[in-house]
Parts: structure tokens; sequence; C-alpha cells
């Protein structure tokens, strides 16, 4: 059976505040051929988010145009729990809640080439709208810390927006990770900050690409198939490292070792025809809950 890919290009992120390489920083992993059309895997340490999207439009570019499909995987948040875009009071005008956030937090969100953003402040900002108090981003440092913005946790019993997206309600539920909601944007374990820094990014590659989607919401809940992939050379989806066990080998460090391993692992599956039935949305969740997914909350690849 024929692959469904040609590369797999795997992106741990980081939120940094400032240029940095070594642990977490931006680690990029791409498993492509090589002139033996044998797959070669190589990792790329970035020390800036501007300079990541730079090297992503580029590599993939060179990678398309040789005629190979390529799979995107970014270890962060691609949508948020159904119902926020509505909170946010944000217009649709015919988009869907998830395209409507991406463009608003790519228009409010610039990094600038020394790493620096205001992303405490607009979270801030974002919180004002949806509650007029600090609710749902939290997290924090005391210097950032506002009326709309605590360093703690807020209540989310009875709250107008779920503390957890439904796939990540499933992955702690399975007891398969235990991924941090997210609204948290900093302290241990965080990835709210890397969805808000990394969401505008996104943004910015799928509109460079008009043959790119967003899976699951530009593809629907899935499988894929080369069918369903005809003239679409990128397809770009959420990943979540930890559901592989990723040793670090001699000279790597972890970040280095989950983009080696989860690229490894989807061009397994791949190999075995099986990536396709991966790009689904859980064990039939309901149409209500299906249609969350699909419209704004997106799914974790493998889950």
């Amino acid at each position: 059976m024929a692959r469904l890919f040609d590369a797999y290009i795997m992106v741990d992120w980081s939120a940094a505040a400032k240029p940095a390489t070594g642990p977490n920083s931006i680690w990029i992993g791409i498993l492509a051929k090589d002139a033996r059309l044998k797959l070669q895997f190589r990792a790329v340490n970035i020390d800036t988010r501007l300079k990541a999207r730079t090297f992503l439009e580029d590599m993939v570019g060179k990678l398309t145009k040789r005629g190979d499909r390529v799979l995107l995987g970014f270890d962060f948040s691609l949508g948020y729990p159904a119902g926020t875009a509505a909170a946010l009071g944000l217009k649709l005008d015919g988009k869907a809640p998830w395209q409507a956030m991406h463009e608003h937090l790519a228009a409010k969100l610039k990094d600038k080439p020394d790493n620096s953003n205001a992303r405490y402040a607009i979270a801030a900002g974002m919180n004002y709208a949806i509650s007029k108090g600090p609710f749902p981003f939290w997290g924090a440092p005391a210097r950032d810390v506002v009326s709309t913005l605590g360093s703690t946790r807020p209540d989310f019993s009875d709250a107008p927006l779920p503390e957890y997206r439904l796939v990540e309600q499933e992955l702690r539920d399975s007891k398969k990770g235990q991924p941090k909601s997210c609204w948290q944007l900093a302290y241990s374990g965080s990835v709210g900050s890397q969805s808000l820094t990394g969401i505008p990014h996104v943004h910015a590659l799928r509109q460079a690409w008009p043959e790119a989607r967003i899976w699951p919401f530009e593809t629907g809940p899935g499988p894929l198939t080369e069918e369903s992939l005809d003239g679409i050379s990128i397809i770009m989806a959420e990943i979540y490292p930890s559901l592989i066990k990723a040793a670090p080998g001699p000279g790597e460090i972890l970040d280095e070792a989950q983009v080696r391993g989860i690229a490894n692992h989807y061009a397994s599956l791949d190999e075995k025809g099986a990536l396709g039935a991966a790009f689904s949305t859980g064990n039939s969740p309901d149409e209500g809950n299906l249609a969350k997914i699909i419209s704004e909350e997106g799914w974790i690849l493998g889950v």
C-alpha cells in the first residue's frame, strides 16, 4: 500500500520571550526522502519563531516543489474550547469559529525579531472581552498580573467555558496523558502561551499555501485516504509527542528525541497503511461533540 505522505515534519514550539536554543526552544524534526528515496531524519534547532516560520515555509516549499506530500505537525492546540469565539464576540461573517479565532490571534499577536510580543496583555484583553475579569486565561508572571489576568487558576466550575477541550478531556479520562489547559499561560508544563504564539504562524503558513489544509477543520473528521487528499500537498495537524516514549540517543536532548520519535511513529503507521485511520476524532463522538471538534476545538492526531 502506498504511503499517504512523503515527508513528516514535526515542530516542538516554544513561547520563549528571547532568542533561545537548546532545551525548551524550537525544535523541528524533518523525516524526508534522500537522493536514494530513503527516509532520513534530521533535527533543526531555531532560536526565534519568525525564523522558524521562514524555515518551514522554505523547507516545505522545496519538498512540495519536488512532488512530495507533507505532514506538518505542531505540538500546541490549534483550537480553543467550543464557545470561545462567541464569548469573545468575534464576527464570523460566514467563517467557522476556529478560523475567526486564528484570524483574531494573527491580527493581535505580532512576534518581533527578538522573539518578544505582548501575549500577556493580549490574554488580559481577551479575558476582559469574555468575563470582564481574570477568566479564562491565567498564569501570568507577577510583573504581568492585572485585574483581568491573574497568576492562579480561576474557578472553572459552572463557568461559561470549559477548562479543557474534548480531546484533552479524552486523554485525561483514558489516562493516556495529562495535557494542560490551553488557558494556562505559564508555569510547569503549560502550553497556553505556545498556542497563543503559535496559531498566528500557522495562520500565516496556511495563507501562504493554497494547497494546504488544517486537519480536522478543513478536511472533516477523517479518516484520510488518497482520494480525499487529491490536490492537497500539505496537511497541518496538532500533535502530542508524549503519546509515544522517545528516549534521547547519544548527544540528543529530550525535545530533539521527541520530534524524532513522533515523526518516525507517523511514518511507521503510514508504511503499514494505518496512518489514514489515525486521522479520526476519537471513539465515535456524538453529533454535537463532533460539530464542536470540527468547527472550533480541533483534535490531536492519533488520539
